[in-house]
C-alpha cells in the first residue's frame, strides 16, 4: 500500500503552492484519520484527491509519489467496481509522465470505452491518446473520430451539441496536422482514405492501438470483465 509523502522543502512557495501545500495537508490527516483496515471509496477518493494536489504543486519529487497513491486507489476503486474512479486515476497517472504512464493510458482507454462513465471523460482520455500520438500516424485519426461518435453516442441535447463541436475541431486538428486538411472536401476526401466513417471499421482499430500501447500489460482480466457486462 502507498504512504503519504514526507514533508517536503519548497522555496520560496508563491500564494497558490500555499494553498495547495494547506489542502494537501488537510487531505493527509483526513486519510491517516481512516482505520488501517478501509478499503472504502472514501480511502480511494482521499488517494486520487492527494494525488491530484500532488500533481497541482509541479515538485519535481511529486509526479513519483502521485503515481504511488493513484496506481492504489485505482486497485481499489477497481476491487469495488467504481470504473469511472479507475478511468479518473488512470488518466491522472497519464499526467504524472512516469515509466508506465502510457500502460495506464491503455488500461483507462479499455475500461472508459466498454462502460457507460461520463463520455466527457472517456474523450479526455482519447485526447490523452491523439497527444501522445506521432502526427502522420492514423492512430490519433482513428481516436479523434471515436471521441466525436461518443459524444454522440452517450450526450444528449445542448450538451451533446457542444462536445460534438469540440470534437469535430479534434478530428479537424488532427486531419490538419496528419494529412494538411484545410477544407471540406479535402476532409471528406481524407476520411474516406482512412475508412473513419464507419464505427464497425474505426473502432476495432482503436482497439488495436490500445492493445500496442498496453503491449498487454493489463492490470484487469478483460474476459472476466466482458462475461460480466449485461447483454442488451
Amino acid at each position: 500500500m502507498s504512504e503519504t509523502p514526507s514533508n517536503i522543502e519548497f522555496t520560496a512557495p508563491d500564494e497558490s503552492k500555499v494553498f495547495l501545500i494547506e489542502a494537501l495537508d488537510k487531505k493527509q490527516k483526513e486519510l491517516a484519520a481512516l482505520p488501517a483496515d478501509s478499503d472504502t471509496l472514501e480511502r480511494a477518493v482521499l488517494q486520487y484527491d492527494i494525488a491530484e494536489i500532488m500533481l497541482d504543486i509541479a515538485h519535481p519529487e511529486m509526479p513519483e509519489k502521485a503515481w504511488g497513491l493513484a496506481k492504489d486507489a485505482f486497485n481499489r476503486y477497481k476491487a469495488l467496481k467504481e470504473w469511472e474512479g479507475a478511468v479518473q486515476c488512470c488518466d491522472l497517472l497519464y499526467r504524472t509522465e512516469q515509466p508506465s504512464s502510457i500502460v495506464a493510458l491503455g488500461n483507462g482507454l479499455w475500461l472508459a470505452i466498454t462502460y457507460p462513465i461520463d463520455p466527457e471523460l472517456t474523450i479526455v482520455m482519447l485526447n490523452n491518446l491523439v497527444e501522445d500520438t506521432p502526427a502522420k500516424a492514423d492512430g490519433a485519426a482513428v481516436a479523434a473520430v471515436c471521441a466525436h461518435y461518443i459524444a454522440d453516442l452517450r450526450l444528449e441535447g445542448e450538451k451533446r451539441d457542444s462536445v460534438m463541436f469540440l470534437t469535430m475541431n479534434l478530428i479537424a486538428k488532427v486531419a490538419e496536422r496528419h494529412s494538411n486538411v484545410k477544407s471540406q472536401s479535402q476532409m471528406n476526401f481524407w476520411m474516406d482514405k482512412l475508412d473513419l466513417n464507419d464505427p464497425k471499421i474505426y473502432l476495432p482499430r482503436l482497439a488495436q492501438v490500445i492493445d500496442a500501447i498496453t503491449d498487454e500489460n493489463w492490470w484487469y482480466d478483460r474476459d472476466q470483465l466482458r462475461s460480466e457486462l449485461p447483454i442488451n
